[in-house]
């Protein structure tokens, strides 16, 4: 699966992500949510990047948290941040999401689309 080029999806890059997420395998949507992630297309994604996909979920999930977005980020960063660089790699947020539950599931809720298949 690949992003398109020029900036828009057509019906069939749609399709093919909708596929992905409903049915592809853990890895494959970690990947794919990494690509789509990552704003500024530079193969990681920084605090900042992490803090607004964290918020955007959030506002769409709505509830309380324990935690405000900005310690979540934090406390991600302290645990899957292998080398330490303030950037998360492609192959630290796959393994960090694999290794932390309390990530992958809100990795896993960012991009639930269950509710919307069922209104369709």
């Amino acid at each position: 699966f690949f992003f398109p080029q020029d900036g828009y999806i057509d019906f069939m890059e749609y399709v093919a992500a909708l596929s992905l997420v409903l049915r592809g395998k853990m890895e494959q949507k970690l990947r794919w949510y990494f690509k789509l992630y990552d704003v500024d297309g530079n193969g990681c994604i920084d605090r900042h990047e992490l803090l607004n996909i964290i918020k955007a979920i959030r506002a769409i999930n709505g509830g309380d948290h324990e935690t405000s977005a900005e310690e979540f980020t934090n406390r991600v960063f302290d645990r899957i941040d292998v080398n330490g660089d303030g950037e998360l790699s492609l192959d630290e947020f796959v393994e960090g999401a694999r290794k932390d539950e309390e990530f992958m599931e809100v990795m896993m809720k960012s991009l639930d689309l269950t509710h919307i298949v069922a209104m369709i």
